[in-house]
């Protein structure tokens, strides 16, 4: 696969993954097999099922992938399969909708910012989707020469309308909600750091804490925090960019255990209906990495 992100675990043993080197959906059956669910082109990312069965999809425009360092060019760097500059020919950066016969249409390209602002989305990075049919969208952001842009957390409420409701952070990638939807989780790739938003409703935050840090380590001992998901009990697993794998944190943020994986390019995970199945994207080496009793792997007793 090229480049896998966002599996999403059906309840007939498949997995759906956003193939965002092949600017694709993919379902992968339990025998290894593969089916194209969609051509989205560009760079689908995070993508999600929505409560009437469609597949919400982050768009990010897309990039030209090849082999280069990891991650610096600096003696001790790596050599990965990853993004190493714009996309020749780009889409605009949207969210799409994918309905059950593969039909895509956009839901939006552009949010309304904190200060009431029309603005174009930058990098639509991951999704999850609560219960009454809203979902939230970190906007990942992009640097062209010398510069970054700054983005945030957005959210889009039975409306439809996406309204940003945290600004800024850090490159925001992995979002995931606790099993009682009253926290919203949110990793920032660049610090590591992994946010805990209080909500009051849906798309409302009360109060807001850095939770947790995932460790650096890999080549030049440096890391992301990418993916995340939330297991039933509360445990948040969190997809670890340069030592590669998962770590897993408490509710409290505390650090409970890890799962080793030899892609520095972990990028995402799910677990499987009954949770006791991890299914793990390995960007770089376009692979799953399936871990059977995922709990006794990571050393959580």
């Amino acid at each position: 696969m090229a480049f896998p992100e966002s599996p999403i675990a059906e309840a007939d043993g498949s997995v759906l993954v956003s193939e965002i080197a092949g600017g694709c959906i993919t379902r992968v059956r339990p025998d290894g097999t593969t089916e194209k669910v969609a051509d989205t082109g560009g760079g689908p990312n995070g993508i999600a099922r929505l409560p009437d069965g469609r597949l919400v999809v982050c768009q990010n425009g897309g990039s030209t992938f090849g082999v280069g360092s990891w991650p610096y060019d600096l003696p001790g760097a790596t050599k990965l399969f990853r993004p190493i500059g714009p996309a020749t020919a780009p889409l605009t950066p949207q969210l799409q909708v994918i309905d059950a016969d593969g039909r895509i249409e956009t839901l939006t390209t552009e949010f309304i910012a904190r200060n009431g602002q029309r603005l174009p989305l930058v990098r639509p990075s991951d999704v999850c989707v609560d219960s009454s049919g809203g979902y939230y969208v970190t906007d990942g952001g992009t640097i062209r020469g010398r510069s970054r842009e700054m983005t945030g957390l957005l959210y889009a409420g039975l409306d439809g309308v996406l309204r940003e409701i945290v600004y800024p952070l850090e490159m925001p990638n992995g979002v995931a909600l606790s099993p009682d939807e009253s926290k919203l989780y949110v990793a920032e790739t660049r610090t590591r750091r992994i946010w805990e938003f209080g909500l009051d409703e849906p798309g409302v935050i009360g109060s807001a804490r850095g939770l947790a840090t995932v460790p650096s380590g890999g080549p030049l001992n440096v890391g992301g925090a990418d993916g995340l998901c939330v297991d039933s009990a509360g445990r948040i697993l969190v997809a670890t960019l340069g030592t590669g794998g998962v770590t897993v944190f408490s509710a409290a943020g505390e650090l409970l255990g890890a799962i080793e994986a030899d892609d520095p390019m972990t990028t995402n995970m799910t677990l499987s209906p009954d949770e006791t199945r991890l299914y793990v994207t390995l960007a770089s080496s376009g692979r799953i990495l399936v871990v059977e009793d995922w709990m006794t792997a990571a050393g959580i007793r």
